[in-house]
């Protein structure tokens, strides 16, 4: 069964994308908690943060930080500084089962996270 995540790459379902390239997709959250709240995600399926393995997914996990620094450029966040988040399962808070991170930033960001 797909995910929203994998149906929003697909173009099944409208997002507001800021960033895409042949490995990394990016969009703005439907429900942010923060000024800038974008989502990265691997056009890859990954689950969840367990499946990823350095040798296999090094050159996946380098193109989602790339754009993750490319996309707090261009909100105009990277300069004063910004929050990405990695949930996994659901002690975690991870709510779609399709690897992503959160990129926030537009505020200060408080700790601990809770």
């Amino acid at each position: 069964m797909s995910t929203i995540f994998k149906k929003i790459i697909d173009r099944e379902i409208p997002a507001d994308i800021v960033y895409e390239n042949e490995q990394v997709l990016a969009f703005r959250d439907i429900n942010p908690q923060a000024p800038v709240h974008i989502l990265i995600i691997p056009k890859e399926e990954i689950p969840t943060v367990r499946e990823i393995s350095g040798e296999k997914h090094a050159g996946l996990l380098a193109a989602m930080f790339d754009a993750a620094n490319e996309i707090a450029k261009n909100e105009g966040i990277s300069k004063d500084g910004f929050r990405l988040v990695i949930n996994c399962d659901k002690n975690g808070g991870q709510e779609v089962y399709h690897l992503h991170m959160h990129l926030l930033g537009g505020r200060r960001m408080q700790w601990p996270p809770g």
